[in-house]
């Protein structure tokens, strides 16, 4: 009598119903794990500017202050970008012939903004204050990451809501003095949890609240 089968049929089918009950939850989990993905999240991405703007010059190597370009970044929501004139204030005088600076001088002979694309975008439904971060005591590179370290600006940080919550839950983990808020090279000490408790009852800051939907769903 013929064999219909092979002697590896059986194994043969084995992997075959193994593979029809696992491919649905190998696709599932997926699909879970892809939005976390640097690539989903585009963390360490950089993005074409009309001026290749270095941090790491201006912020590393001269020092200067991230107020002196963000001006709004303790008063107002958005910390905002300079106007031609803020640049000009030193281009005026010196690289005044450089090559990669000439959108900058058009953009001033023209009376035209520079068009600046951000780095760091949260979606439309999503509230974020920059003055309510750092009255809090919370440091730019938190956030941002090693700015002055930075040649082009890249994304440091995921800011999915996983993460922001992952701050919001425990914020005794990242509060600073207000002193150091802009202070690219601090490190949080060995008593940071304890200082940063601290910090929370001195600025009223309650876990509870920030946890509320409300918060950043407005």
């Amino acid at each position: 009598m013929a064999q219909l089968f092979r002697p590896g049929a059986n194994t043969a089918f084995r992997i075959v119903l193994a593979l029809i009950v696992l491919s649905p939850l190998a696709l599932f989990f997926a699909a879970a794990a892809f939005p976390r993905t640097d690539y989903a999240t585009k963390v360490s991405m950089f993005v074409d500017q009309s001026v290749p703007f270095s941090h790491k010059h201006h912020a590393g190597d001269l020092g200067l202050d991230c107020r002196y370009c963000h001006t709004g970044v303790e008063t107002s929501p958005v910390a905002g970008v300079p106007p031609t004139q803020v640049c000009m204030t030193c281009h005026s005088q010196i690289w005044t012939n450089a090559a990669m600076l000439a959108p900058v001088r058009l953009s001033l002979a023209d009376k035209k903004p520079l068009r600046w694309n951000a780095v760091n975008v949260l979606p439309d439904y999503v509230y974020f204050d920059h003055s309510v971060h750092v009255a809090a005591g919370v440091g730019c590179s938190t956030c941002h990451g090693d700015v002055d370290k930075m040649p082009l600006m890249k994304k440091s940080e995921p800011l999915t809501m996983e993460w922001c919550l992952s701050c919001h839950r425990q914020p005794e983990r990242w509060l600073r003095p207000r002193s150091e808020v802009f202070n690219q090279h601090w490190k949080p000490p060995p008593d940071q949890l304890a200082i940063g408790r601290k910090l929370m009852i001195k600025r009223g800051i309650e876990k509870t609240h920030l946890t509320n939907c409300s918060v950043c769903h407005r």
